[in-house]
């Protein structure tokens, strides 16, 4: 009796885990893929001159759903909202300049690499900065739960770190003057000093260089296999760099990303 109830057991966790590993059919099924992009960040996601979604996170995941045979509906996220998004079944996949970090592996999943993406804490040109110890007793800009956030939180205790909710808000009160210091990607500083050509953002420090990878919920292997061939074919054809360089205006390391994907 007690080898039949175990081998039941057995069995029911077995549908269970197969149940739960049907996301990709479920999506295929569904003939829609939920993917959660910020278009407030800008070349990585914004609205164009007819208000429609636009940049390189966006131009991703429509060539992903294409690929997959799906429709494409993009949820509305911000940076802290992402990984949620993911938890609370709101989104299928994040393609939102989400970068691999160990405390995000811990809750999620990610794809193999498809871009980099260089963190810079950056300010006015007439302000000296070298060092995290600059930093001391002045005002940086940050959004929450970024891995800038972090990453100040840690190395530059003495700054005094203004907390924003997503990059709009920040850009704007960086072109505002109500802050002079700022840290963010790299590749966002064209866009922030584009709002007053009069404060332009200028890096000062370069922090670290992530990899952006595509996030989903833990244990989907079909959906992760999926989506890390996807990336791995783009990547070698060419198709992900030529939709990088032709919002960020540079190459990616294409190489380097496969080799950090294999």
């Amino acid at each position: 009796m007690k080898t039949l109830i175990a081998s039941v057991l057995v069995a029911l966790m077995s549908l269970g885990a197969t149940a739960h590993a049907d996301t990709l059919d479920d999506i295929r099924k569904a003939g829609k893929i939920r993917i959660a992009i910020d278009t407030a960040i800008p070349p990585f996601g914004m609205t164009d001159d007819k208000m429609q979604p636009a940049g390189s996170d966006v131009e991703t995941a429509q060539l992903l759903a294409k690929d997959l045979g799906v429709q494409l509906e993009i949820v509305p996220t911000t940076g802290p909202s992402r990984i949620p998004n993911l938890q609370t079944n709101k989104a299928d996949l994040v393609i939102s300049t989400l970068s691999i970090t160990p405390d995000r592996a811990k809750v999620v999943d990610f794809s193999v690499p498809y871009a980099d993406h260089p963190s810079v804490v950056a300010g006015l040109s007439s302000i000296p900065i070298k060092s995290y110890a600059d930093l001391d007793g002045k005002k940086v800009a940050v959004v929450r739960g970024t891995t800038q956030d972090t990453d100040l939180t840690r190395e530059a205790k003495g700054a005094q770190l203004v907390r924003y909710e997503d990059d709009a808000t920040m850009a704007l009160a960086f072109a505002s003057g109500q802050v002079d210091i700022l840290a963010t990607a790299r590749s966002l500083l064209p866009a922030i000093s584009k709002k007053n050509p009069g404060r332009t953002a200028e890096a000062k420090i370069t922090m670290q260089t992530f990899y952006l990878a595509i996030g989903m919920r833990k244990n989907e292997p079909q959906l992760k296999a999926w989506v890390d061939n996807w990336v791995k074919t783009n990547l070698k054809n060419g198709k992900l760099a030529a939709i990088y360089k032709k919002y960020h205006g540079i190459d990616i390391p294409t190489d380097q990303l496969l080799k950090a994907g294999s």
